[in-house]
């Protein structure tokens, strides 16, 4: 295996094996290491034509003293028992989920980018109905895989600013809707609103609230987070929207550098009183937002990311690396 780790980019990449286990009559397999990416299934699978699939996503790092670490796993393996609860998928226990992600790291520990790369192993738990379903109802087999793939710096060159355009013709989700777990159809449903905001010349689309088209929601793969102009970090409190662990982690590193947060609705009146505007997710952690356009109306906010976002940016990837104390015991060995 050679890799050129200064040119890895964020795409797969086969590498030695991903772990599966199969839940049938009530109970969970073994969980066993496959070399091979391929999956074999009905065409009639449940996951294929009423949609029982979702997906989790985090990632392993080589830390300063030469350890790999994963950023968060128990917090993914909460969010992803929510989703199951949710599409009626059978609960992972948090201790196999625990022990498959060091089992699958382990397994592939020569695909972790080294430190000082700015590259990480990504991490994806994937779970899917098998079962040959063609009434609608809740699959009967389920596949749940976690597969590793090694990536580098999601933004080579260092990180870039992104336009963001707000497009009153799409939804990301209904209230009340799926837009708190992370099934793989609220992504399908960004797939339209991106193709239209990218034909414009954005980057990613923002989402308002869909009943009233008037609060601010999410970006179409990551949480909204914006700084106003007294240094308060203001992130959107919304039952529509995913609960980013990454979000999360930059609420709790705010609070730990005495920087004020507020998880509240905001209202799209208020996108000119920010400073700073950032999109939180796992890929990036934080990208800035230069601008946000509604209605030809434009929101500016800097070339570059700005300095609250910048210092949250700087402590928690200095902690997923080993660089900044884990105060908060937020990594796990392999």
């Amino acid at each position: 295996m050679k890799i050129d780790w200064e040119k890895l980019g964020f795409q797969f990449m086969p590498t030695k094996s991903n772990i599966r286990f199969t839940w049938k009559d009530g109970k969970w397999s073994s969980g066993r290491l496959c070399s091979g990416t391929d999956i074999t299934m009905s065409i009639a699978a449940n996951c294929l034509h009423y949609g029982q699939a979702m997906f989790e996503g985090l990632k392993a790092f080589a830390c300063k003293d030469g350890k790999v670490r994963v950023f968060r796993p128990d917090a993914n393996a909460r969010r992803l028992n929510t989703t199951t609860s949710y599409l009626l998928m059978p609960e992972v226990p948090e201790e196999m989920f625990l022990d498959a992600v060091k089992t699958v790291v382990n397994d592939n520990i020569e695909y972790v980018p080294p430190y000082g790369t700015g590259g990480a192993l990504y991490i994806r738990p994937v779970m899917i109905g098998t079962a040959a379903t063609i009434g609608i109802a809740p699959s009967t087999e389920y596949e749940f895989i976690i597969l590793v793939v090694p990536v580098g710096p999601y933004y080579k060159g260092g990180i870039k600013p992104v336009r963001a355009l707000i497009n009153d013709n799409y939804d990301r989700a209904a209230p009340h809707g799926t837009g708190h777990v992370k099934i793989a159809g609220n992504y399908a449903a960004s797939l339209m609103p991106t193709k239209v905001a990218k034909e414009r010349g954005f980057d990613v689309s923002l989402f308002l609230d869909a009943a009233k088209h008037e609060y601010v929601e999410e970006f179409g793969t990551s949480n909204f987070a914006g700084i106003t102009k007294d240094g308060t970090y203001v992130t959107p409190d919304s039952s529509s929207i995913l609960c980013s662990i990454t979000n999360d982690s930059l609420i709790q590193t705010a609070e730990d550098l005495g920087i004020k947060v507020e998880r509240r609705k905001i209202h799209k009146s208020e996108l000119p009183e920010f400073v700073e505007v950032g999109a939180c997710g796992t890929a990036v952690v934080i990208t800035p937002v230069s601008e946000i356009v509604h209605n030809d109306v434009v929101f500016r906010y800097g070339e570059e990311m700005g300095p609250v976002l910048r210092k949250l940016y700087d402590r928690l990837t200095g902690i997923q690396v080993g660089e900044q104390p884990d105060t908060h015991h937020w990594l796990m060995d392999i």
